[in-house]
């Protein structure tokens, strides 16, 4: 399947955190949009990677993207290192996606950086000939996306560009919520333990953040990205 944009997400809830207010956006424009979660969070401190898959799941139903998968590298041991680059490579090339979504490119949780490295260099050697990779026991084209943008998780930093998610903003909070094991849903589950992310606190953070980011470009709610380089721009007057 070829797809548009191909997010990398460390965690199942990554994407939905950080940019699934984009994601739906872009399906709304006819864009196909698929995710390749990185491990499956298996040390959080809450539910199971067997609950998380499942709620991945149904994140993936909220959003409507066209692909989901997940390659199982450790989770809190990211590494990158060319047996976790190669299977990048392989996702990389088998999807050609214009566009790569990735982890912020400094945050709290030390597997978010270095999956945004892993991504960011994967992405690189995805287009390299001489680095074989095989599918089904065929040879892969080497393929090279044309830009990787980084999404800003809970470390706070200035975005490069923002992307308008205000009449997204609702659907958005639902795919989140899809991870029920991991955030407030509504009540608190005395079966579980409290962690940073499981109030109702966390929520008005988001709440928050996406309404900073929003007034920077005069809309309600946005979504910041940061860029390895200049964004180029045929027409300053489209800018908004």
């Amino acid at each position: 399947m070829k797809l548009d944009i191909l997010v990398f997400a460390a965690h199942p809830d990554d994407a939905e955190l950080t940019c699934s207010g984009t994601i739906l956006h872009h399906i709304d424009l006819g864009y196909k949009v698929g995710i390749v979660d990185l491990t499956k969070g298996e040390l959080g401190s809450r539910g199971t990677a067997e609950t998380r898959a499942e709620e991945s799941v149904q994140a993936s139903k909220i959003m409507g993207i066209h692909h989901r998968e997940n390659l199982g590298l450790p989770d809190g041991f990211l590494q990158n290192i060319p047996e976790y680059q190669l299977k990048l490579v392989e996702k990389i090339r088998e999807f050609r996606p214009k566009i790569v979504f990735a982890n912020a490119i400094q945050d709290r949780h030390t597997d978010h950086a270095k999956g945004s490295i892993l991504a960011k260099e994967a992405s690189f050697l995805a287009g390299l000939k001489k680095i074989e990779t095989y599918q089904n026991g065929v040879l892969q084209e080497a393929f090279r996306p044309e830009a990787v943008y980084h999404y800003i998780q809970d470390m706070h930093l200035k975005p490069d560009f923002v992307v308008d998610i205000s009449a997204y903003w609702h659907k958005k909070v639902e795919a989140i919520k899809a991870f029920k094991t991991q955030f407030f849903v509504g009540e608190i589950d005395d079966n579980q333990p409290v962690t940073s992310i499981s109030t109702p606190q966390f929520m008005h953070f988001l709440e928050g953040r996406a309404r900073e980011m929003g007034r920077m470009i005069g809309v309600e709610f946005g979504e910041g990205f940061n860029t390895n380089r200049p964004l180029g721009v045929e027409n300053v007057l489209l800018l908004k």
